[in-house]
């Protein structure tokens, strides 16, 4: 069973409240901290700290090279690059990549399309099929399994490719079984019924299995992919994290007009 947050209440719950119930608890002195798009929480025993963004408004962007070309690698260098009167509120680590930085299936930023799918076979778990592509465009968020994204070709301004798909179309992944064992720390993204990304990490190792389930059962998404269980990161100011890894490749972040 999921146990709810603890306080401060997440703004995405408020914004299911009905108008009414929403001012009768800021009376109680329960206002809920509006600017707190990250939360801690707790499924089946496991801790894990996931953070909602809603596409029309908020602004998500991938991060990958500096103006000269270099792999940015960490969060501070991605928010090195922000215009003036910009700031980074959330970063993630957003796909795998190679010994090089950079990405080692779709890259598009800005809708450039910088590197090509990537729908060859291999070991590792970006080519435990079928994968997927998270993307940004028109105000939306999506994560899409590989084949269908390339026939479909939605809207994307922005796009990052990885595997496995967690999450397809409301079941688990096939190859991944609730008797697994190897536990890690891993990173994921989804998008929810209404519409909102969802990005979610770890606290504690935990399985695949685990780890689907979180996004299927507890966080309500019907499509949900895998970002990194070696390499996962997070950036969220509001819950006092800046976590230190080595050097990164394609990095996904919100940003948000402020001093």
């Amino acid at each position: 069973m999921l146990k709810f947050f603890e306080e401060p209440m997440p703004s995405f719950f408020l914004s299911r409240m009905h108008f009414p119930l929403a001012l009768f608890l800021i009376w109680l002195g329960l206002e809920p901290a509006l600017a707190a798009p990250c939360v801690d929480l707790r499924w089946e025993r496991r801790s894990y700290s996931v953070c909602r963004f809603d596409p029309k408004i908020d602004d998500l962007r991938l991060f990958w090279r500096a103006p000269d070309g270099e792999p940015l690698g960490s969060f501070a260098a991605a928010a090195a690059t922000l215009h003036p009167g910009e700031k980074l509120i959330f970063a993630m680590n957003a796909g795998m990549y190679d010994t090089g930085h950079a990405p080692v299936g779709l890259y598009i930023e800005k809708g450039v399309e910088l590197r090509r799918a990537n729908t060859r076979g291999g070991p590792g778990n970006f080519h435990l099929k079928p994968n997927g592509v998270f993307f940004i465009g028109a105000g939306q968020a999506g994560v899409m399994e590989t084949s269908h994204f390339l026939s479909q070709r939605p809207m994307a301004e922005y796009a990052t490719q990885s595997g496995p798909m967690l999450v397809n179309n409301g079941r688990i992944h096939p190859r991944i079984h609730a008797d697994g064992v190897s536990a890690k720390i891993r990173n994921g993204v989804g998008v929810d019924r209404e519409g909102q990304a969802v990005f979610a990490i770890a606290n504690e190792p935990v399985t695949f299995y685990e780890f689907a389930s979180l996004f299927r059962e507890a966080l309500h998404c019907e499509n949900a992919l895998f970002l990194d269980g070696s390499i996962s990161a997070l950036y969220a100011p509001n819950l006092g994290r800046s976590d230190f890894t080595m050097p990164m490749g394609p990095m996904v972040g919100v940003v948000a007009k402020g001093p």
